[in-house]
């Protein structure tokens, strides 16, 4: 059995932080806010974690780096080789600030392409996904909450919370 979704409309932010709180405190659980800039304190609000995309950077660029100091070494050993007075073809020690600009420049390639895509996916803003949209001025002005309900009792319940609370607009 699905969860039943009622979906309040603010207009003002300082309301809709009023309201978050409020159905909090009456144990209404609420599941998402949508907004149109970012609001400071409504991730504590929500009680949303910290978010774990900077272990993700760092993964890619750590593959970033792997994947150039292969590359180099492929290439000194195996793909053109060079004797050049005897010295060891692929020395990490010794040519290092040769390897620096490769390595970096890899390292932020990597970084950076890998954190597009997965902002992409996680947003779902893929090609061919089309976005949900609660309300045509949620982008705009408006603050779009969604509070989860279980069965239809809750969803009136819900309903006549975020009234109670300011909504403008109460969907379900």
């Amino acid at each position: 059995m699905s969860k039943k979704l009622v979906h309040g409309i603010f207009d003002e932010e300082d309301t809709m932080m009023q309201a978050l709180t409020s159905l909090k405190q009456a144990g209404i659980k609420v599941k998402d806010v949508i907004s149109p800039y970012p609001v400071h304190g409504m991730d504590d609000a929500l009680g949303l974690n910290r978010t774990r995309i900077s272990i993700c950077c760092f993964l890619y660029g750590i593959t970033g780096t792997c994947l150039a100091v292969l590359m180099m070494w492929y290439m000194n050993i195996f793909d053109w080789p060079m004797d050049i007075g005897g010295k060891p073809s692929f020395n990490l020690y010794k040519n290092f600030p040769a390897f620096v600009p490769v390595t970096f420049e890899s390292t932020v390639l990597c970084a950076a392409h890998g954190m597009v895509i997965t902002f992409y996916l996680r947003s779902k803003l893929i090609p061919g996904v089309e976005p949900t949209v609660y309300h045509p001025r949620q982008a705009d002005d408006y603050f779009v909450m969604t509070v989860e309900a279980g069965d239809e009792a809750g969803a009136k319940a819900a309903e006549k919370a975020l009234g109670k609370a300011g909504a403008v607009e109460v969907k379900s």
